[in-house]
Order: structure tokens, then sequence, then C-alpha cells
């Protein structure tokens, strides 16, 4: 497992797309059959293995296609290390939006 603390964006971008490439290869699968079964046209799936800007529906689709979805349910999970974190967390999930302060005009 790689650290990817450290990295830049485009630097996580350009290895998950690579990443996205290897398991289409590795599948047997061409950018046309991934595009069909993902319901995206086959130029969104050159983006998206480019690198190039393709919203994040269409990752997701991909991703179901490939047998890759259930890797993104820990994606913007809550760290929770404590019960008091647990209420936060429970607490802000009622909140409906945040209002601005005096002091953040």
């Amino acid at each position: 497992m790689l650290d990817l603390s450290l990295s830049k964006p485009s630097e996580i971008v350009n290895l998950l797309c690579d990443r996205l490439r290897k398991e289409r290869l590795a599948q047997q699968m061409t950018q046309a059959e991934v595009a069909s079964r993902a319901g995206v046209s086959t130029n969104t799936v050159s983006n998206l293995e480019a690198g190039r800007n393709v919203g994040f529906e269409n990752v997701v689709r991909v991703a179901m296609v490939l047998g890759r979805a259930k890797e993104l349910e820990n994606l913007f999970l809550p760290q929770v290390d404590s019960l008091g974190d647990i209420m936060r967390y429970e607490k802000g999930a009622t909140r409906k939006r945040i209002r601005k302060g005096p002091e953040d005009d």
C-alpha cells in the first residue's frame, strides 16, 4: 500500500488512472466494452485513463463495471477514534448548514 499523504493531487490522479487502465487490460476489456457496459462514451473512458477531467459519477460507473466499486466504500468514511468523535459525527450529520459567524465576514 502506498502512502499518498505527501503526494500532489495530480500524482494521485495519474496513479489511479494508470491503475484503472491496467485493471481494464488485465480483464481483457477494450475501452469500448467498458464504455458500453458503464453507459458512457468511449471518449469518457479514454479521458478517464488519461487523467483528463471526467465527472465523478463516470468514475463510479467504470469502477462498477470493473468490479471495483467495493473499494469506493471507504472513501470519505468518518475517522472516529473515540466515543466523543462518534457523538460529534452523529450530531454534525443532523445539521443542515453551517452559518457564518460575525468573524467570518
